[in-house]
C-alpha cells in the first residue's frame, strides 16, 4: 500500500539529489553548465528580492527569473489570493461556461491600453506572440511577418521564426517565412512593406538582448507605414510590459503609439502560476472568432484557469495600491545615474543604457596596453567572456545573481524585481565597483578565471 503524498517529506529525502536529477532526467547540459561557471548553489528559500542558500547567505536576485518575479517572490497578496482562489472550490475549465474571473481580468487590463478592446489568455510569452502572429495573418489575409535582428519572442515554431538570433534557429527548419529588418530602420520597413504580403510587424520596444532601445519616433513612424500597406504593428511586452521600463508599458514611452496587438505575460503571473495574454483591438477579434462555428477556432487547454487569473488581480491589484510604476521610475533612475557616473572611470566600461528597471552594462575594448591585451586573448576565444568574468564574481563572492545579455554578448542585463529599494541598489553598485575595480587592476582571480573560461571555449570548438 503507497503512502500519503507528503511534499515537505520528499523534499526533505530527495532535495539534495537536485542537479543529479536534472543531469539523469532533464536538458543534461544545465547543471553541467552551472558547476562550470560556480552557479550550483543550492537556495533553500526566498522571498521580496532576495533568496537564501543553503549556509543562510543572502543572495540579492538582480535577475527575476528573467523578468517572472515582476514583484519579487511570495507577494503576500498574490500568496492570498492563491489561497483563496484555491480554498473556493471553484467549478474551474469547465469549457462551457463563462467564469468571472477571466473577464474581471480582461478588464484591469484593458484599463492600461484603451484603445484594446479583447484579450485571449493563454500560458506564457511565446503563447502570446504565437496568438498575436495567427490573428494578424487572419486579420489581413497575408502571410509574412516582419521582425527585428536580434529579437527574441519565443522559442516554439512560431515565435522561433521571428527570433533574431540564428543560433537558437539551427537544427529547426523549415519555419515559417518571415523576415528580418534592423530595429529603427524605416527604409528596410518600407521597402518589405511594399511587396503587399505583409501581414505585421512585431518589434519589442526595448530588446532584452542586448537592451536596445527603438530610436525615438520609429515606433510611431512604423505604425504609419504598417497601417497605411494595411499591416498591423504587434508590441512584445512580455518582458518590458507591467511596469518594467517606468511605464506601464514601453510602447507608452513615445506618444502616439498604439500596437494592434500587445503581448504580456512573466511578471502577470506573480511568480507563481504560469499566463501569457494577447491583447488586441476588437475588430481583430471579431474577425478571427466571426462565427459560433469559430468559437473554438484559437483557444488552450489551460488559458483562463481560476488560479493563473487570481495571481494576475491580484498582481495588478499590488502594482495600482503600492505604486509599483513610479517606484520603479525612482529606484530605476536612481541605479543607471549611479552606473552611468562609473563609464568615465573604467575603460573596460563601454555604455549603461535602458529605461526604468531594465538596463544593460556593456563592456568594450580597453585602451591600455596592459588590459588590452587580455581582452583580445579573450575575444579570441568566444566573445561574451569578460562579461561572464563579472557576472561570476558578483555572484561568488558579492552574492549578487546577474546575467549575460545573449550569446557572444559583452553586456550584463539588470532585470530586477520591481520592488527593490535603494538600500539594494547601493549594494549592486559597491560590488560591481569592486568587481571592476578588480578588472582594472590586471591580475588575480578575475583573470585567473578568464583563462579557464578561454580553455573550456577553445576545447568546445
Amino acid at each position: 500500500m503507497s503512502k500519503e503524498f507528503d511534499l515537505a517529506a520528499l523534499l526533505a529525502e530527495r532535495g539534495a539529489e537536485r542537479y543529479e536529477l536534472h543531469s539523469r532526467y532533464l536538458n543534461h547540459q544545465l547543471p553541467r553548465m552551472l558547476h562550470t561557471i560556480g552557479f550550483d548553489k543550492v537556495y533553500e528559500r526566498a522571498e521580496g528580492a532576495h533568496f537564501w542558500d543553503a549556509d543562510g547567505a543572502d543572495h540579492l536576485d538582480m535577475l527575476a527569473g528573467f523578468g517572472v518575479m515582476g514583484l519579487g517572490r511570495h507577494h503576500p497578496v498574490v500568496r492570498k489570493a492563491l489561497h483563496d482562489v484555491l480554498d473556493a472550490s471553484l467549478a474551474d475549465l469547465t469549457r462551457f461556461d463563462c467564469q468571472p474571473l477571466p473577464g474581471l481580468l480582461a478588464e484591469r487590463l484593458l484599463a492600461h491600453s484603451p484603445h484594446l478592446g479583447r484579450v485571449f489568455f493563454g500560458n506564457s510569452g511565446t503563447e502570446a506572440v504565437e496568438t498575436a502572429l495567427k490573428f494578424a495573418r487572419y486579420a489581413t489575409g497575408k502571410p509574412r511577418i516582419l521582425y527585428c535582428s536580434h529579437a527574441f519572442h519565443g522559442l516554439t515554431t512560431g515565435s522561433l521564426s521571428v527570433n533574431g538570433e540564428k543560433g537558437f534557429k539551427d537544427g529547426f527548419a523549415p519555419l515559417l517565412p518571415d523576415t528580418a529588418i534592423e530595429l529603427g530602420d524605416l527604409d528596410a520597413l518600407d521597402r518589405e512593406l511594399r511587396k503587399g504580403d505583409v501581414a505585421a510587424f512585431v518589434v519589442e520596444p526595448i530588446q532584452g538582448k542586448g537592451v536596445h532601445e527603438a530610436p525615438p519616433g520609429f515606433l510611431r513612424a512604423a505604425q504609419e507605414l504598417l497601417h497605411a500597406s494595411g499591416a498591423l504593428l504587434i508590441a512584445d511586452e512580455v518582458q518590458t510590459g507591467l511596469g518594467r521600463t517606468g511605464d506601464f508599458y514601453a510602447y507608452q514611452h513615445e506618444e502616439g503609439v498604439e500596437p494592434d496587438l500587445v503581448c504580456v505575460a512573466k511578471a502577470l503571473s506573480g511568480g507563481y502560476v504560469p499566463v501569457g495574454a494577447t491583447l488586441g483591438k476588437d475588430w481583430i477579434f471579431k474577425k478571427v472568432y466571426s462565427s459560433m462555428d469559430r468559437v473554438l477556432v484559437h483557444s488552450a487547454s489551460f488559458g483562463s484557469n481560476a488560479q493563473a487569473m487570481a495571481a494576475g488581480l491580484a498582481v495588478l491589484s499590488v502594482m495600482e495600491n503600492e505604486g509599483i510604476v513610479a517606484h520603479v521610475r525612482r529606484v530605476g533612475e536612481l541605479l543607471f545615474s549611479k552606473l552611468r557616473e562609473l563609464v568615465p572611470r573604467y575603460e573596460l566600461l563601454h555604455e549603461v543604457r535602458g529605461r526604468g528597471l531594465m538596463i544593460g552594462i556593456e563592456f568594450g575594448r580597453p585602451s591600455s596596453l596592459g588590459l588590452r591585451s587580455r581582452w583580445t586573448m579573450l575575444q579570441a576565444a568566444r566573445k561574451g567572456l569578460f562579461a561572464q568574468m563579472v557576472v561570476v564574481p558578483l555572484l561568488q563572492r558579492h552574492r549578487i545573481l546577474t546575467q549575460v545579455s545573449g550569446d557572444h554578448l559583452e553586456v550584463i542585463k539588470l532585470i530586477p524585481p520591481l520592488i527593490v529599494d535603494e538600500a539594494d541598489v547601493n549594494r549592486f553598485v559597491t560590488a560591481f565597483t569592486a568587481v571592476m575595480d578588480d578588472a582594472h587592476a590586471g591580475g588575480g582571480l578575475m583573470w585567473d578565471f578568464g583563462k579557464t573560461l578561454v580553455k573550456q571555449a577553445v576545447a568546445q570548438r
